[in-house]
């Protein structure tokens, strides 16, 4: 039977071989994307550049203005969203701005 000290060495040997070889190998796929790109002419701008495709921009948020407003506490709400404690089970017509 193996011990635990046998299977950590056999696997720090592995670890060693799968390093080499994917270093070997990651070597010779650069060289192969290298003469492709001679070849065909290719700059890493060709190859990583834009592609005309853009990731669509993030929507900047707007502020809208506010259309009601409490006369004791003075805080506005916009009329979006849900309504505030302050104006449930009143008329909205009471607090518009401006009108």
């Amino acid at each position: 039977m193996t011990s635990l000290q046998e299977l950590l060495k056999q696997k720090e040997e592995l670890d060693a071989q799968i390093e080499a070889l994917r270093k070997a190998e990651v070597s010779n796929v650069i060289s192969q994307i290298r003469a492709l790109m001679a070849e065909y002419q290719l700059s890493v701008m060709d190859i990583a550049g834009d592609s005309g495709a853009r990731a669509p921009k993030a929507r900047k948020s707007s502020s809208v203005a506010p259309k009601y407003r409490d006369p004791v506490s003075g805080a506005t709400w916009s009329g979006r969203g849900r309504s505030p404690t302050w104006l449930q089970g009143r008329d909205k017509s009471e607090f518009l701005i401006g009108s």
